[in-house]
């Protein structure tokens, strides 16, 4: 057990009649934050804890994902920093250049105005200011979670600091040969007018339409189908495989490209699958990823036939042209020189759309930066293999080998304003100086010397978050104490955008050290029937609703209680009700206890001074606190909280409370003991609770104990206190509450009617609970005139129930006996089919089964009837 060592002022028995989480959430919060009690101390001597949260967008809201992902982290580091570890939660915002870089563009737009027309340095200001006025709401709506972040260490992924990492990564990554300037295919939204990554690209099923196009002339003629006909404007060959012998006599010669001037080479190349379409392919380098890689193998020209905006730029009948606007036109062109050799036909195929504005995606010749993975994706593979890191849960591992170990080298650069410039100058000689922090550019505008104008994708930086953050390239006290960090709970969508990015940095900045030693993956938040929220989906919900609703306890156990490792998490708001409800179970329970002498003063009485019911729920306090324990260990956060739940629900409330009342109604010596006992079950439960319900606990617990805080209070131990007999015994009382309450249902008897009854429990273990039985089930004694019309024996003991004048004897031996005969008729049928050997023969295993366990279900049907019918007063 903990010793209450918090103490500050005397206990107050005082609790308002219902709990009200509006009132109680927001002014508890704050002044956890105004005693400092989440914020670190980097010359502590108690060892370290460290999570870093992943950063939410500066132009994002609280969603569900964030709420659940952020409950979880709370829940960890809460329990930590009760346990005596120097925790550090921090907190912070990504600058999200293409979210962020939208919306001020949107906002121009709404005055008539685009980025050009302000100039970059303007535009940025600008961004500045929205970022000041606008940004970051989501931290304010962390707050009302109740999320425990330490708010003096809050960090911008553009703030100086973060900047400074930036630039001095870039240029030992630069200087090291390991990011490089080069020309090659890349993933361009028109819309956002920018190079993505690989993992911005969305692929879904597109509808297309397959045309069939013919190349060259007579028997120096080949076709080749296609669903994007306006790049065959920059088509420069016609590939075939080596061993195809339909066109064999083609390879090497030039064939006339339709539409154009130009004729173009056929080449052999074993990417071509000849058993695909007609066996020959066009070959566009500059704008397909396969194509760019076969010219590279031919020598072959890379010709753009598209701008950045997707508009046809060559050939004059479809110069200005939209991409599909022009793909329509040359179908047609095509068709009138009698090219198309067959009818366009329906095709779905896989298409990329960008990640934000869903936009398709063009693949586009052009000069980007890149960062040479091959050994920083070695690294990050490595850690993982060699147990430096750790991913739960262990099946996951796979999702992770198969993207570092399969990595292309990163595109870094991209076509915006808004985010960190690429430290790279170029001079009037063609020369080009990389720039680290705290250093000056090589030289002026006016003296020929230019800035690369793009920035930097967003998880470059993100990348760094784990070190940066704590003063990297600095050597900072926080470096020292709290890297590398512990733990990183996040989605395992993100594995690829975010997880690898910063064991690659990391690993290569730290000197090998990892970033974190555990990596702990969750699903998705999904909705009551298992699907995917979204905002264009009427299931998507606003966890702020919820918690004004209900209650921040009542979300965040709810979302707790689905989380089991690395699966989807499915939540409806009735469940958020239920998680209310349990909120308001613990208030008036505890209420109850405390204005019934429930106290933490003083030590625990001896075992031998307590009763069994006493000894009982101690043993299984102990088990609840070793099992909760292991479950935080295992991150099995829905393990611990069913645990809880029914911990608290089942066990306190419901059977040990009930059980105790008749003791604490009587007074005197033992009712003290089993109110220091409540008090201790209180104590530690609400501090197993805490992480969880962090507002409902701290209300609680501090008016039970006087304590200053449940934030800094001390984490349960498992003091090893077990009493299996005492268990045993309570077991048996139990097993006679339920054998008679479902006995008193059948019957027909309200919840709360009183029944004379006699307990024959002389010289059993049950002797000394008669009383509490007795209450539970509203069992009046035998009286005057008692007759034993129904008579129980259940647990070694006999309960006799007098039931004349309580129920309609003759009424209910008639719904029992027309009951008992629809089992009777079920028992039949299945008998006859089961007997049937032909039936046997056909029936599918499964329907079989399916007969056998309606058959067992009507035989057990009939033994209960059958038993309540022997029960029922004669006549």
């Amino acid at each position: 057990m903990t010793e209450n060592t918090q103490q500050q002022t005397a206990p107050t028995t005082e609790l308002p009649t219902q709990y009200a989480p509006a009132e109680v959430e927001g002014p508890l919060y704050e002044r956890w934050v105004e005693r400092g009690y989440f914020e670190a101390d980097a010359k502590s001597e108690k060892p370290p804890y460290t999570i870093v949260i992943p950063p939410p967008n500066v132009t994002g809201a609280l969603h569900l994902g964030h709420a659940f992902q952020v409950t979880l982290m709370d829940a960890l580091t809460r329990r930590k920093r009760m346990q005596g570890f120097e925790t550090l939660w921090l907190p912070g915002m990504d600058h999200a250049g293409i979210a962020t870089q939208n919306k001020v563009e949107q906002q121009l737009a709404e005055e008539g105005k685009s980025r050009h027309d302000l100039g970059r340095d303007e535009f940025v200001e600008r961004v500045w200011q929205w970022k000041d006025e606008y940004g970051g709401r989501i931290l304010g709506q962390l707050r009302r979670l109740g999320a425990g972040l330490d708010w003096s260490r809050e960090r911008f992924t553009m703030d100086e600091g973060l900047s400074k990492a930036v630039q001095k990564i870039f240029k030992d990554l630069y200087e090291d040969g390991l990011i490089y300037r080069a020309e090659r295919i890349i993933n361009w939204c028109p819309r956002c007018l920018t190079a993505i990554s690989d993992i911005e690209v969305e692929y879904q099923d597109d509808a297309g339409e397959l045309v069939s196009i013919r190349y060259g002339e007579g028997e120096d003629s080949l076709v080749v189908a296609t669903t994007r006909a306006e790049t065959m404007l920059g088509d420069t060959a016609v590939a075939v495989h080596p061993d195809d012998e339909r066109y064999k006599h083609l390879v090497g010669k030039r064939i006339k490209l339709p539409l154009t001037d130009r004729t173009i080479p056929v080449v052999a190349d074993t990417h071509v699958d000849p058993e695909f379409g007609t066996g020959a392919v066009k070959v566009t380098p500059a704008h397909d990823p396969n194509d760019f890689e076969i010219g590279r193998r031919h020598d072959l020209p890379s010709l753009t036939v598209m701008d950045e905006h997707g508009v046809i730029t060559v050939h004059g009948p479809f110069l200005g042209l939209d991409r599909f606007e022009a793909r329509s036109a040359i179908v047609g062109a095509l068709k009138e020189q009698g090219r198309i050799v067959a009818e366009k036909r329906p095709y779905m195929h896989s298409v990329g759309h960008c990640s934000r504005c869903k936009t398709t995606v063009e693949p586009r010749l052009s000069m980007q930066w890149w960062v040479k993975v091959g050994p920083l994706a070695q690294a990050a593979g490595d850690a993982v293999r060699d147990g430096s890191v750790e991913i739960h849960p262990k099946e996951l591992s796979k999702r992770y080998f198969d993207w570092v170990d399969n990595m292309h080298d990163w595109c870094i650069s991209r076509q915006l304003w808004w985010g960190h410039r690429i430290p790279i100058w170029y001079g009037p000689e063609g020369q080009v100086v990389c720039v680290g922090p705290d250093e000056e550019p090589p030289g002026t505008e006016a003296e020929g010397w230019t800035q690369d104008p793009d920035v930097l994708d967003t998880w470059f930086s993100s990348g760094l978050w784990p070190f940066s953050t704590l003063g990297w390239p600095e050597k900072t006290p926080d470096l020292a104490k709290f890297y590398s960090t512990d733990v990183l709970l996040t989605g395992h969508d993100i594995i690829f955008f975010w997880v690898a990015r910063m064991m690659m940095f990391g690993l290569y900045a730290m000197d090998g050290e990892v970033p974190f030693k555990t990596v702990a993956l969750t699903g998705l938040v999904r909705d009551e029937f298992g699907k995917k929220m979204s905002k264009s989906n009427p299931n998507a919900v606003d966890p702020l609703d919820w918690m004004n609703a209900y209650g921040s306890d009542a979300v965040r156990f709810t979302l707790a209680n689905g989380a089991n490792p690395g699966a989807d998490v499915p939540i409806g708001e009735d469940w958020v009700k239920a998680s209310r409800n349990f909120a308001n179970k613990i208030w008036n329970a505890t209420r109850f206890a405390l204005m019934n002498g429930a106290t933490v003063e003083g030590p625990l009485p001896d075992a031998s001074e307590m009763s069994a019911t006493d000894r009982w729920i101690l043993s299984r306090l102990n088990k609840t606190v070793a099992a909760v324990d292991a479950h935080y260990d295992d991150f099995q956060f829905a393990k611990l909280a069913d645990a809880l739940y029914h911990f608290a629900w089942d066990e306190v409330f419901d059977w040990y409370v009930e059980l105790s009342k008749t003791t604490f109604f009587a007074g005197g010596e033992q009712a003290q003991v089993s109110g220091r006992v409540l008090g201790e079950v209180l104590d530690v439960m609400l501090r197993l609770l805490h992480p969880i319900v962090p507002f409902v606990t701290d209300t609680l617990w501090t008016t039970l104990t006087g304590g200053e805080s449940l934030v800094v209070a001390e984490w349960p131990a498992d003091s090893g206190f077990r009493d299996e007999a005492a268990e045993q015994e309570i077991a048996l009382v139990q097993r006679v509450v339920t054998e008679v309450r479902r006995f008193r249902s059948d019957q027909g008897l309200q919840p709360g009617q009183k029944v004379p009854a006699r307990l024959d429990v002389t010289g059993t273990v049950l002797a000394p609970h008669e009383p509490a039985i007795r209450q539970i089930l509203r069992l009046q004694p035998e009286g005057e005139g008692f007759s034993a019309t129904a008579s129980l024996p259940v647990a070694g003991a006999t309960v006799a129930l007098d039931l004349s004048g309580t129920i309609d004897v003759e009424a209910e031996r008639k719904r029992l006996t027309k009951d008992l005969a629809a089992a009777e008729k079920e028992k039949a049928q299945a008998n006859g089919k089961l007997g049937n050997e032909a039936f046997l023969a056909k029936a599918p295993d499964n329907v079989v089964e399916k007969i056998r366990t309606r058959l067992a279900k009507a035989d057990e049907d009939i033994a209960r009837i059958q038993a309540q019918l022997a029960n029922l007063p004669q006549a």
